[in-house]
């Protein structure tokens, strides 16, 4: 930024908080100066004036000073120990990438009626293909021509829940046709009992399969068929690979674990002993699942929680990290909400100003979400935004078990079911349905650890590199740092090695 641009935003902004500039202060003080961070320490410091105040030049001087001094750590440069031999360095990689690509759209109200529209399309064929023999109406709108008591099956997007005052559940289902009100019955038989219980699981936006028997205006529902995914074999390769799950990083931040982090390179590197020296061996591949660097202005106050105020300096120091993994490793680059891709989802990858001069063969900057098919086995992984929407809407779910929401994603074949919880793009398709079953799901964002199997899906969350923040503290939520989980394929399991 130019430096009367920077006084004059500088003075601006001030002087929305009743401060002004004093008359001495020019543009070269402020000409480097992080704007944002300089305001509210300025803020900070002028809080219990009365009425205007003034900003000094010595005022300015001190902070500016101070900002400067927040360098970026600088990484420990870290070598492949003497003598180390890792097997995955005489295996070929075999990798191939499908970004989930932010289709053109213009916003409006038009391309949000297309986007649902073409969500409930391919799920319903999926219903399809799921529930064959169901009798699935061919829609909604037919059902008015059906007498009372006839048994059918339709299929459609929740658009409300809500309990009457019987104390039964009304949900409202709509397909492009009509909507349909569903009642779902707090009856005393065991079935009536688990069929209600199921329907507080549902959660608006969601496309379900519902049969009942029509009663006038009613649906009175006796099952509900979620789209879900089908029980398969879990597969293996014959390649004696592993492959390391990360995200959340955060780097930038005061909380970021360096020091653990710089561990984990050195693991990599060599730097370990028996069996976990021999998984180190076999790690061909790492996918970074999002939120790599802090980014700015994320949140309320974030400035004071950064630790690098330059966003560029961030992802510079983070590719400095990821230059001292070893090249024969391919490393998967996802940006998360916090990164600087803007959060509407899906999320493009990260941009050329950012990677800049770090373009190596093995690193692979990608989509959120993506699927990444590795020796055969498909990888989908996404940041996991919308897992804070999942667990408010849905009972028994917790930050604690983020791996029971993730579960509850394939169920829906959705990866963010609820619209509002997280920004979407209103593209005419709608690219974060799980149209393909994958072999392993990737989620972030809960900064929780968390491992399962669901019908031959392998599920994981890899936790964080960031350490409690202030937040995370007064909700009660207690991350697990510094644990890095690793899916040997050969013998299809997971371990988590410490740091």
């Amino acid at each position: 930024m130019a430096s009367k641009d920077a006084l004059k935003e500088l003075s601006s902004t001030l002087s929305k908080a009743r401060i002004l500039l004093a008359a001495d202060v020019d543009a070269s003080l402020v000409s480097d100066a992080e704007i944002n961070t300089l305001v509210a320490r300025l803020v900070e410091m002028h809080k219990a004036d009365a009425g205007l105040s003034v900003a000094t030049k010595e005022e300015i001087a001190a902070i500016v000073d101070q900002i400067t001094k927040e360098k970026a750590p600088v990484p420990v440069d870290v070598k492949r120990k003497a003598g180390f031999t890792a097997a995955a360095s005489e295996i070929d990689a075999y990798y191939k990438i499908t970004n989930k690509e932010r289709l053109t759209t213009g916003g409006s109200i038009d391309d949000f009626v297309d986007h649902f529209k073409n969500r409930l399309e391919k799920i319903r064929r999926i219903l399809e293909e799921r529930r064959i023999g169901a009798s699935i109406v061919q829609s909604i709108s037919a059902t008015r021509s059906y007498m009372s008591g006839r048994e059918v099956t339709i299929v459609g997007m929740v658009t409300t829940k809500i309990s009457t005052k019987k104390g039964n559940i009304m949900v409202v289902v709509e397909d492009s046709t009509a909507e349909i009100k569903v009642m779902f019955m707090n009856g005393t038989s065991h079935q009536s009992k688990d069929l209600f219980e199921s329907s507080k699981r549902l959660v608006n936006d969601e496309v379900v399969a519902i049969r009942g028997k029509l009663s006038n205006q009613f649906l009175m529902a006796n099952e509900i068929l979620w789209p879900d995914v089908p029980i398969k074999e879990q597969k293996t390769i014959k390649g004696d690979i592993a492959i390391a799950f990360m995200s959340d990083i955060h780097v930038g931040s005061k909380q970021f674990m360096e020091k653990n982090f710089e561990k984990m390179l050195k693991w990599l590197n060599g730097e370990a002993q028996s069996r976990e020296d021999r998984i180190a061996g076999k790690i061909k591949y790492i996918i970074m699942a999002g939120d790599v660097a802090d980014g700015i202005g994320i949140y309320p106050d974030q400035e004071y929680d950064l630790a690098i105020h330059d966003i560029y300096l961030q992802y510079k120091l983070l590719f400095n990290f990821i230059s001292m993994i070893p090249d024969y490793i391919h490393v998967f680059v996802m940006p998360g909400n916090h990164d600087a891709v803007g959060r509407a989802e899906p999320q493009p990858a990260l941009g050329e100003e950012f990677v800049k001069d770090f373009k190596l063969d093995n690193v692979h900057i990608v989509t959120n979400p993506s699927y990444i098919n590795l020796h055969g086995l498909d990888v989908l992984a996404y940041h996991g935004t919308s897992l804070d929407s999942i667990i408010r809407a849905i009972p028994d779910l917790s930050y604690a078990a983020p791996e029971k929401a993730m579960v509850e994603v394939l169920k829906r074949r959705h990866l963010s079911p609820v619209y509002g919880g997280n920004v979407i793009v209103p593209s005419k398709e709608d690219q974060l349905v799980i149209d393909k079953v994958p072999d392993i799901l990737h989620m972030g964002h809960i900064h929780k650890n968390g491992i399962a199997e669901y019908h031959g899906v392998r599920i994981v969350n890899s936790g964080t590199w960031q350490d409690t923040t202030g937040f995370q503290q007064r909700s009660g939520h207690i991350p697990t740092p510094c644990m890095l989980p690793v899916y040997e394929a050969l013998a299809g399991r997971f371990t988590t090695i410490k740091f």
